[in-house]
C-alpha cells in the first residue's frame, strides 16, 4: 500500500485499505497487479486523469507534423520553369515537409524516361545542401518520382579559445 504522497503504508487486507482509502476522501488504485502481494495507491483519479490528459494535449502540442507536399513537371521544362520549381521546393523544405517531385510523361515522352531522371538529378543536385533524397528516382506508371525531406539545421561548432601560456620562465 501506498499513501497519496508516495509514503509505503505496509501490506494490509484490501477491505482495510479501501476504509482507509474511504476515510481520507481519496481512491484506491492498484498500481501493480501482477506483483505479490498486489501494489495499490491511494490517490484522486480524476485528478489524476486529468494531469494525464493535460500531459497527453502538451505533447501534442509539441509534435511536428510532416507532410508530403507535391511538385509536378515535365520532361520538357524549361531552365526558366525548373528555377522556379526549384525554388518552390526549396520554400517547401525550409517549412519542414517532405517534397515528392514528379515528372509527368505524355504520349511518346515516356520513351525517353532518362530525360526524367536527368531532370531529377538536377533538381536533387541543385537541393543538396538543404534536402536530402529519401527516395530516389523510380517509374511509377506514367511518371517518374522522387522524394527529398529537409536536412536537419548543423550548428555551426563553437571554436574554444585559445589558452594564453603564462610566461613565468
Amino acid at each position: 500500500m501506498v499513501g497519496e504522497a508516495g509514503d509505503q503504508l505496509g501490506v494490509m487486507p484490501t477491505s482495510e485499505a479501501i476504509k482507509l482509502a474511504q476515510e481520507r476522501g481519496v481512491d484506491l488504485v492498484e498500481v501493480a497487479p501482477t506483483a505479490e502481494p498486489p501494489v495499490c495507491r491511494m490517490l484522486d483519479y480524476g485528478k489524476f486523469k486529468y494531469e494525464q490528459q493535460k500531459k497527453e494535449r502538451e505533447a501534442h502540442k509539441r509534435q511536428a507534423t510532416v507532410s508530403v507536399r507535391q511538385v509536378r513537371m515535365r520532361p520538357k521544362t524549361g531552365q526558366h520553369d525548373l528555377d522556379f520549381k526549384t525554388a518552390l521546393i526549396d520554400k517547401l523544405l525550409d517549412k519542414g515537409n517532405k517534397v515528392k517531385v514528379l515528372v509527368l510523361f505524355r504520349g511518346r515522352e515516356i520513351s525517353h524516361a532518362q530525360l526524367g531522371k536527368e531532370l531529377l538529378d538536377n533538381v536533387a543536385n541543385t537541393l543538396a545542401e538543404k534536402a536530402s533524397v529519401e527516395r530516389p528516382a523510380s517509374m511509377e506508371g506514367r511518371s517518374m518520382s522522387m522524394i527529398l525531406s529537409p536536412t536537419p539545421a548543423k550548428k555551426p561548432k563553437k571554436e574554444k579559445p585559445e589558452e594564453v601560456a603564462d610566461a613565468q620562465d
